[in-house]
Protein backbone atom coordinates (compact mmCIF):
# COMPACT_ATOMS: atom_id res chain seq x y z
CA UNK A 1 0.00 0.00 0.00
CA UNK A 2 1.52 3.32 -1.09
CA UNK A 3 1.73 6.55 0.87
CA UNK A 4 -0.59 9.33 -0.28
CA UNK A 5 0.18 11.99 2.37
CA UNK A 6 3.67 12.76 3.65
CA UNK A 7 5.08 15.44 5.91
CA UNK A 8 8.82 15.59 6.46
CA UNK A 9 10.42 17.93 8.98
CA UNK A 10 7.44 20.29 8.85
CA UNK A 11 7.60 23.33 11.11
CA UNK A 12 5.16 26.20 11.48
CA UNK A 13 5.08 29.23 13.74
CA UNK A 14 2.57 32.02 14.16
CA UNK A 15 4.48 34.98 15.50
CA UNK A 16 6.56 33.82 18.43
CA UNK A 17 4.45 30.67 18.91
CA UNK A 18 5.79 27.48 17.33
CA UNK A 19 2.80 25.30 16.47
CA UNK A 20 4.60 22.47 14.65
CA UNK A 21 8.19 21.41 15.22
CA UNK A 22 10.10 19.18 12.77
CA UNK A 23 7.04 16.96 12.30
CA UNK A 24 7.04 13.74 10.24
CA UNK A 25 3.79 12.05 9.25
CA UNK A 26 2.80 9.44 6.66
CA UNK A 27 -0.69 8.33 5.66
CA UNK A 28 -1.26 5.26 3.51
CA UNK A 29 -3.64 5.32 0.58
CA UNK A 30 -7.19 4.15 1.27
CA UNK A 31 -6.93 4.34 5.06
CA UNK A 32 -8.53 6.42 7.81
CA UNK A 33 -5.94 8.34 9.83
CA UNK A 34 -6.97 10.26 12.97
CA UNK A 35 -5.17 13.19 14.57
CA UNK A 36 -5.75 13.65 18.31
CA UNK A 37 -4.37 16.31 20.61
CA UNK A 38 -5.16 19.10 23.07
CA UNK A 39 -5.80 22.70 22.09
CA UNK A 40 -2.82 24.19 20.28
CA UNK A 41 -1.29 20.80 19.51
CA UNK A 42 -1.24 21.57 15.78
CA UNK A 43 -4.03 19.37 14.39
CA UNK A 44 -5.84 22.06 12.42
CA UNK A 45 -2.53 23.56 11.29
CA UNK A 46 -1.62 20.23 9.69
CA UNK A 47 -4.98 20.17 7.88
CA UNK A 48 -4.49 23.76 6.74
CA UNK A 49 -1.01 22.98 5.40
CA UNK A 50 -2.26 19.92 3.52
CA UNK A 51 -5.12 21.94 2.02
CA UNK A 52 -2.68 24.72 0.94
CA UNK A 53 -4.40 27.29 3.16
CA UNK A 54 -1.17 27.76 5.14
CA UNK A 55 2.41 27.26 3.95
CA UNK A 56 4.92 25.49 6.22
CA UNK A 57 7.90 27.50 7.43
CA UNK A 58 10.18 24.51 6.99
CA UNK A 59 10.12 20.96 5.68
CA UNK A 60 7.99 19.49 2.90
CA UNK A 61 4.46 18.16 2.59
CA UNK A 62 2.93 16.27 -0.31
CA UNK A 63 -0.54 15.01 -1.19
CA UNK A 64 -0.86 12.32 -3.86
CA UNK A 65 2.68 13.15 -4.97
CA UNK A 66 2.09 16.91 -5.25
CA UNK A 67 4.02 19.42 -3.14
CA UNK A 68 1.67 21.68 -1.16
CA UNK A 69 3.79 24.75 -1.90
CA UNK A 70 5.04 24.19 -5.46
CA UNK A 71 1.98 22.34 -6.81
CA UNK A 72 -0.88 24.02 -4.99
CA UNK A 73 -3.42 23.67 -7.80
CA UNK A 74 -2.67 19.96 -8.22
CA UNK A 75 -3.07 19.47 -4.46
CA UNK A 76 -6.42 21.27 -4.52
CA UNK A 77 -7.63 18.89 -7.25
CA UNK A 78 -6.56 15.93 -5.10
CA UNK A 79 -8.39 16.87 -1.91
CA UNK A 80 -11.66 17.91 -0.43
CA UNK A 81 -11.84 19.75 2.88
CA UNK A 82 -14.80 19.60 5.23
CA UNK A 83 -14.68 21.79 8.32
CA UNK A 84 -16.51 21.77 11.62
CA UNK A 85 -19.63 23.50 10.25
CA UNK A 86 -21.76 22.17 7.41
CA UNK A 87 -21.17 24.47 4.43
CA UNK A 88 -24.59 24.19 2.84
CA UNK A 89 -27.04 26.82 1.62
CA UNK A 90 -30.03 26.53 3.94
CA UNK A 91 -32.44 28.13 1.46
CA UNK A 92 -31.76 25.56 -1.24
CA UNK A 93 -32.92 21.95 -1.18
CA UNK A 94 -30.45 19.16 -0.75
CA UNK A 95 -30.51 18.38 -4.47
CA UNK A 96 -30.18 22.06 -5.40
CA UNK A 97 -27.14 22.37 -3.14
CA UNK A 98 -25.48 19.46 -4.89
CA UNK A 99 -26.37 20.56 -8.42
CA UNK A 100 -25.19 24.12 -7.79
CA UNK A 101 -21.83 22.99 -6.42
CA UNK A 102 -21.48 20.42 -9.20
CA UNK A 103 -21.93 23.12 -11.86
CA UNK A 104 -19.46 25.40 -10.03
CA UNK A 105 -17.02 22.46 -10.03
CA UNK A 106 -17.19 22.27 -13.81
CA UNK A 107 -19.69 19.48 -14.43
CA UNK A 108 -22.21 19.85 -17.24
CA UNK A 109 -25.92 20.18 -16.43
CA UNK A 110 -26.49 16.51 -17.25
CA UNK A 111 -23.43 15.40 -15.27
CA UNK A 112 -24.46 17.56 -12.31
CA UNK A 113 -27.94 16.03 -12.27
CA UNK A 114 -26.64 12.46 -12.50
CA UNK A 115 -23.90 12.93 -9.92
CA UNK A 116 -26.26 14.67 -7.48
CA UNK A 117 -28.76 11.83 -7.63
CA UNK A 118 -25.97 9.29 -7.16
CA UNK A 119 -24.68 11.06 -4.05
CA UNK A 120 -28.14 11.62 -2.58
CA UNK A 121 -28.67 7.87 -2.78
CA UNK A 122 -25.21 7.03 -1.46
CA UNK A 123 -25.66 9.29 1.59
CA UNK A 124 -29.28 8.19 2.19
CA UNK A 125 -30.73 11.62 1.43
CA UNK A 126 -32.99 10.72 -1.50
CA UNK A 127 -36.18 11.08 0.55
CA UNK A 128 -35.09 14.57 1.65
CA UNK A 129 -33.72 15.67 -1.72
CA UNK A 130 -36.54 18.18 -2.36
CA UNK A 131 -36.57 19.57 1.19
CA UNK A 132 -34.76 22.78 2.09
CA UNK A 133 -31.49 22.21 3.90
CA UNK A 134 -32.64 24.36 6.83
CA UNK A 135 -35.12 21.60 7.71
CA UNK A 136 -32.38 18.96 7.89
CA UNK A 137 -31.16 17.48 11.15
CA UNK A 138 -27.54 17.98 12.15
CA UNK A 139 -26.59 14.54 10.90
CA UNK A 140 -28.35 15.07 7.57
CA UNK A 141 -26.59 18.40 7.08
CA UNK A 142 -23.21 16.80 7.71
CA UNK A 143 -24.01 13.99 5.24
CA UNK A 144 -25.00 16.59 2.65
CA UNK A 145 -21.78 18.49 3.34
CA UNK A 146 -19.75 15.32 2.78
CA UNK A 147 -21.70 14.57 -0.38
CA UNK A 148 -20.79 18.01 -1.72
CA UNK A 149 -17.15 17.34 -0.85
CA UNK A 150 -17.20 14.19 -2.99
CA UNK A 151 -18.76 15.61 -6.14
CA UNK A 152 -15.45 15.20 -7.98
CA UNK A 153 -14.35 12.04 -6.10
CA UNK A 154 -10.99 13.33 -4.83
CA UNK A 155 -8.49 10.70 -3.63
CA UNK A 156 -8.10 12.46 -0.25
CA UNK A 157 -10.70 13.99 2.05
CA UNK A 158 -9.69 16.09 5.04
CA UNK A 159 -12.24 16.17 7.86
CA UNK A 160 -11.71 18.73 10.62
CA UNK A 161 -13.83 17.51 13.54
CA UNK A 162 -16.65 16.30 11.28
CA UNK A 163 -19.02 15.23 14.07
CA UNK A 164 -18.69 18.20 16.42
CA UNK A 165 -22.08 19.19 17.78
CA UNK A 166 -23.87 16.04 16.63
CA UNK A 167 -25.81 13.76 18.95
CA UNK A 168 -24.68 10.18 19.49
CA UNK A 169 -26.98 8.66 16.86
CA UNK A 170 -25.96 11.22 14.21
CA UNK A 171 -22.27 10.69 15.01
CA UNK A 172 -22.62 6.94 14.59
CA UNK A 173 -24.48 7.39 11.31
CA UNK A 174 -21.69 9.60 10.02
CA UNK A 175 -19.10 7.05 11.14
CA UNK A 176 -20.73 4.59 8.76
CA UNK A 177 -20.45 7.11 5.93
CA UNK A 178 -16.75 7.74 6.69
CA UNK A 179 -16.00 4.02 6.81
CA UNK A 180 -17.72 3.62 3.44
CA UNK A 181 -15.49 6.32 1.97
CA UNK A 182 -12.37 4.37 2.93
CA UNK A 183 -13.92 1.11 1.74
CA UNK A 184 -14.36 2.75 -1.67
CA UNK A 185 -10.70 3.77 -1.82
CA UNK A 186 -10.81 7.33 -0.47
CA UNK A 187 -8.10 8.28 2.01
CA UNK A 188 -9.53 10.05 5.06
CA UNK A 189 -7.50 12.25 7.39
CA UNK A 190 -9.61 13.48 10.30
CA UNK A 191 -9.16 15.49 13.43
CA UNK A 192 -11.51 14.75 16.29
CA UNK A 193 -12.19 15.67 19.88
CA UNK A 194 -13.91 12.33 20.47
CA UNK A 195 -11.42 9.63 21.44
CA UNK A 196 -14.09 6.98 20.91
CA UNK A 197 -14.43 8.24 17.34
CA UNK A 198 -10.75 7.67 16.61
CA UNK A 199 -10.94 4.27 18.30
CA UNK A 200 -13.92 3.18 16.22
CA UNK A 201 -12.87 4.63 12.86
CA UNK A 202 -9.14 4.97 12.46
CA UNK A 203 -6.73 2.48 10.97
CA UNK A 204 -3.95 4.55 12.56
CA UNK A 205 -3.89 7.34 15.14
CA UNK A 206 -1.32 10.04 15.85
CA UNK A 207 -1.42 11.93 19.16
CA UNK A 208 0.02 15.44 18.97
CA UNK A 209 1.26 17.50 21.88
CA UNK A 210 3.30 20.66 21.79
CA UNK A 211 3.66 20.62 18.03
CA UNK A 212 5.09 17.10 17.85
CA UNK A 213 3.76 13.56 17.49
CA UNK A 214 4.11 11.89 20.88
CA UNK A 215 2.49 8.57 19.95
CA UNK A 216 1.43 6.85 16.75
CA UNK A 217 0.05 3.44 15.85
CA UNK A 218 -3.14 1.48 15.45
CA UNK A 219 -5.69 2.02 18.24
CA UNK A 220 -4.84 -1.45 19.53
CA UNK A 221 -1.10 -0.78 19.54
CA UNK A 222 -1.52 2.49 21.39
CA UNK A 223 -3.77 0.96 24.03
CA UNK A 224 -1.37 -1.90 24.60
CA UNK A 225 1.37 0.59 25.52
CA UNK A 226 -0.42 1.78 28.65
CA UNK A 227 -0.66 -1.64 30.30
CA UNK A 228 -3.25 -4.31 30.87
CA UNK A 229 -6.72 -4.05 32.35
CA UNK A 230 -7.79 -1.11 34.48
CA UNK A 231 -9.47 -1.88 37.81
CA UNK A 232 -12.31 0.57 38.41
CA UNK A 233 -13.66 1.21 41.93
CA UNK A 234 -17.33 2.24 42.17
CA UNK A 235 -19.33 4.05 44.84
CA UNK A 236 -22.84 3.07 45.97
CA UNK A 237 -24.39 4.81 42.95
CA UNK A 238 -22.19 2.95 40.52
CA UNK A 239 -20.01 5.96 39.75
CA UNK A 240 -16.30 5.33 39.23
CA UNK A 241 -14.35 6.92 42.07
CA UNK A 242 -10.91 5.53 41.35
CA UNK A 243 -9.07 3.64 38.64
CA UNK A 244 -6.00 1.46 39.18
CA UNK A 245 -3.95 0.36 36.13
CA UNK A 246 -2.72 -3.25 36.19
CA UNK A 247 -0.23 -5.14 34.03
CA UNK A 248 -2.88 -7.63 32.93
CA UNK A 249 -1.53 -10.50 35.05
CA UNK A 250 -3.21 -12.30 37.96
CA UNK A 251 -0.43 -11.04 40.23
CA UNK A 252 -1.03 -7.48 39.09
CA UNK A 253 -4.74 -7.80 39.72
CA UNK A 254 -4.16 -9.24 43.23
CA UNK A 255 -1.81 -6.35 44.00
CA UNK A 256 -4.44 -3.84 42.94
CA UNK A 257 -7.19 -5.56 44.90
CA UNK A 258 -5.03 -5.63 48.03
CA UNK A 259 -5.26 -1.83 48.23
CA UNK A 260 -9.06 -1.90 48.47
CA UNK A 261 -11.55 -2.46 51.25
CA UNK A 262 -13.46 -5.79 51.25
CA UNK A 263 -16.72 -3.94 50.57
CA UNK A 264 -15.51 -1.96 47.56
CA UNK A 265 -17.37 -2.63 44.31
CA UNK A 266 -15.02 -3.10 41.37
CA UNK A 267 -14.99 -3.84 37.65
CA UNK A 268 -12.33 -4.46 35.02
CA UNK A 269 -12.00 -2.73 31.67
CA UNK A 270 -9.52 -2.72 28.85
CA UNK A 271 -7.37 0.40 28.30
CA UNK A 272 -8.96 3.07 26.11
CA UNK A 273 -7.59 5.89 23.98
CA UNK A 274 -8.47 8.14 26.91
CA UNK A 275 -5.79 6.32 28.90
CA UNK A 276 -3.33 6.73 26.03
CA UNK A 277 -4.14 10.42 25.73
CA UNK A 278 -3.61 11.05 29.41
CA UNK A 279 -0.40 9.02 29.44
CA UNK A 280 1.33 10.75 26.51
CA UNK A 281 0.13 14.37 26.64
CA UNK A 282 0.84 17.11 29.13
CA UNK A 283 -2.80 18.14 29.48
CA UNK A 284 -5.45 16.49 31.60
CA UNK A 285 -8.02 15.72 28.98
CA UNK A 286 -8.93 15.68 25.30
CA UNK A 287 -9.83 18.89 23.60
CA UNK A 288 -10.62 20.19 20.16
Amino acid sequence: MSDIITLRGVSKSFGATEVLHDLDLTVERGTIFALLGPNGAGKTTIVNILSTLVAPDGGTATVDGHDVVRDREAVKRSISLTGQSAAVDEVLTGEENLRMMARLSGLTTREAKSRSRELLDRFELTDAASKRAKTYSGGMRRRLDLAISLLLTPPVILLDEPTTGLDTRSRQELWGVIRALADNGTTVLLTTQYLEEADQLADRVAVLDGGAIVAEGTPGELKSRVGGEVLAVHDGDGEVTREIPTDGTAAGLRAALSTLAPTDAVSLRRPSLDDVFLAVTTQKGPSA
